[in-house]
């Protein structure tokens, strides 16, 4: 073969090859295009925060149609209780501030200007695996001038990372690593999966000393653990994270064993003792301190989650309350609240001042439907959007139990599940109930939780006066009620949900009554005496139609790990004020 046609064949070569590179293989292009279209989808929901004097500023994702959006707490922190956030159609919208979690470095906004609002959907983050293809969106560098967000791709390069607190009380439990690109302006907005899914809300990033820019470590709060404070967020409070009285650590031979306990926990009282091995937590298998550490972080203080741990060879199962992680001022040093200062007269205008200082010193105006949806109380971010969860609650319920405009006393009567019948007579200040052979009767002190009757219920008589205190009085009059979010119920065997909870003090107790938000019914009521006692549980069910009223048919009394007795409801009548 001459030069010619060699020099012929190479070129040919080369040519087919060029073609080749220039036609990529048809699964390349698919994968390409239903990568842009769920960037596209996902970009429309994804907000740029701007405090209202436009100094500083981050990223949030909207995750409700009506104008829901997470972002980082220390993104809001600098807002106060007023943002404004810019989304991808150019728009700028107002936000007012709805609930902070100051631990756990989360903020839920409401948007306000739309009647529907492009927002993303929650995924699974507990399905992230390392090397799964995600990608972040938001405004680092505050470069996002027309709102529309940065989006840089990467991998899953580690979960369930945990971060102790660093000078702060921050604490990234259980969160997501990725290489995707995270910059300064992209704190609060969210770390998307492949399909447009939200898997977490990025937070802590690692820079280098110069420049700030990121060098491939960034970390984001698994959208597993927001899902279980979505509930408490939007009660308007200053939500805290849980703790279980117990410190957790590593014996000689790598087991995750408890190193102290306080004899004032839950979990004392379900029987955990020094040198336990915990084996399961939430669902979770526990083999370090660190797992441990990771399953537990993701729960808001006051829920009951299922605990396994093992002694001499055997397992046991049990069911802990969470307490609380911080102390209330703790919390409110943490957010830097202050306490209103008194109304003070208004100032007449100087009129040697002039106009151009005036507007220069002047905070920004709140425009009318912030105001219209903010309201100021000590240990609330936002106690309008309590009142408003509140008020929910409580029609719910009355739309299946209308108490009647009489005032009188309940009375309940039943067989008893040993022979015989049971008569309950429930009082504006007293309770009694009689058996066949004895009656038993209480009458309201000073103080609920001095007398707790029946003798063994942990208080079944004031428990179910504060059932009816709250259904007669309503929550304006029953004492202190406020809405706390939303726990799971495990002790009942008919709601596996989460349900809605009011929270009320009333004569040194404290109640928490339990709803389905669905039905609106009373699900569940416990009474705690006092903060280191088991509380006294009731579990309603059965409901059934009497007088256009949803009354339940059988009443479960609970009381640490025993059941004290269950009662059937044949009879449920509102007596007349003055009947006996």
């Amino acid at each position: 073969m001459n030069r010619s046609a060699r020099f012929y064949c190479i070129a040919l070569l080369l040519l087919t090859a060029v073609r080749a590179l220039a036609s990529p293989d048809a699964a390349v292009l698919e994968a390409e295009s239903r990568r842009i279209a769920a960037i596209e989808r996902a970009k429309d929901a994804v907000l740029a925060i701007f405090p209202a004097n436009g100094r500083g500023g981050g990223s949030g994702v909207v995750v409700s149609a009506d104008g829901y959006a997470l972002t980082n707490f220390h993104v809001v922190q600098p807002c106060g209780y007023y943002m404004q956030c810019g989304m991808a159609d150019g728009a700028a919208y107002d936000a007012v501030l709805v609930g902070l979690d100051p631990t756990g470095d989360v903020a839920l906004i409401k948007l306000f200007g739309r009647d529907v609002f492009p927002h993303a959907e929650m995924g699974d983050s507990d399905e992230a695996r390392v090397g799964d293809w995600v990608f972040a969106a938001g405004n680092p560098f505050l470069l996002a001038a027309d709102f529309q967000p940065t989006i840089t791709a990467g991998i899953i390069s580690g979960v369930h990372r945990y971060q102790l607190p660093a000078g702060t009380l921050l604490e990234y439990a259980d969160c997501l690593q990725t290489d995707a690109s995270v910059n300064p302006g992209n704190s609060g907005g969210p770390l998307f999966d492949d399909q447009g899914m939200v898997l977490g809300i990025n937070g802590r990033c690692s820079f280098e000393k110069r420049g700030r820019v990121n060098v491939g470590v960034a970390y984001a709060i698994s959208i597993n653990q927001i899902k279980h404070f979505m509930g408490v967020l939007r009660s308007g409070r200053i939500v805290d994270h849980a703790t279980l009285g117990a410190r957790v650590g590593r014996d000689d031979e790598g087991r995750a064993v408890v190193k102290e306990i306080l004899d004032s926990c839950d979990a004392y009282r379900r029987g955990l003792r020094e040198g336990d091995e915990v084996v399961g937590f939430g669902g979770r298998p526990v083999n370090s301190p660190n797992s441990f550490l990771n399953a537990l972080g993701i729960y808001p203080k006051g829920w009951r989650v299922p605990m396994s741990f093992r002694r001499d060879g055997r397992r046991h199962d049990i069911l802990v309350r969470l307490a609380g992680y911080h102390g209330r001022e703790e919390l409110l040093k943490a957010i830097g609240a202050k306490k209103s200062p008194p109304p003070q007269p208004t100032p007449k205008p100087d009129k040697n001042r002039k106009k151009s200082e005036t507007l220069k010193n002047a905070a920004p105006a709140v425009p009318q439907i912030v105001a219209d949806h903010y309201k100021r109380k000590e240990g609330f971010s936002n106690y309008y959007y309590n009142e408003l969860e509140r008020k929910n609650v409580w029609d719910g319920w009355m739309s299946q139990s209308k108490p009647g405009e009489s005032r009188g006393p309940w009375k309940l009567t039943g067989p008893l599940a040993s022979g015989g019948e049971y008569a309950l007579v429930i009082g504006e200040s007293d309770a009694s109930l009689k058996l066949s052979s004895t009656e038993i009767k209480w009458t309201a002190g000073d103080e609920l939780g001095d007398t707790l009757l029946p003798p063994h219920s942990g208080g079944m008589m004031p428990a179910l006066f504060l059932w009816r205190r709250l259904a007669v009085e309503g929550p304006d009059r029953f004492g202190d009620v406020y809405y706390y979010g939303t726990a799971p119920l495990p002790g009942s065997d008919r709601f596996d949900g989460l349900a809605d909870v009011l929270v009320g003090s009333y004569k040194g107790v404290v109640c928490r009554f339990y709803f389905d938000p669905a039905e609106g019914r009373l699900l569940a009521l416990e009474m705690f005496p006092d903060e280191e006692s088991d509380p006294c549980e009731i579990y309603f069910s059965d409901y059934g139609g009497k007088d256009g009223s949803m009354i339940p048919g059988k009443m479960r009394v609970r009381f640490g790990d025993e059941d004290f007795a269950t009662l059937r409801i044949e009879g449920f009548k509102i007596e007349k004020q003055g009947e006996n």
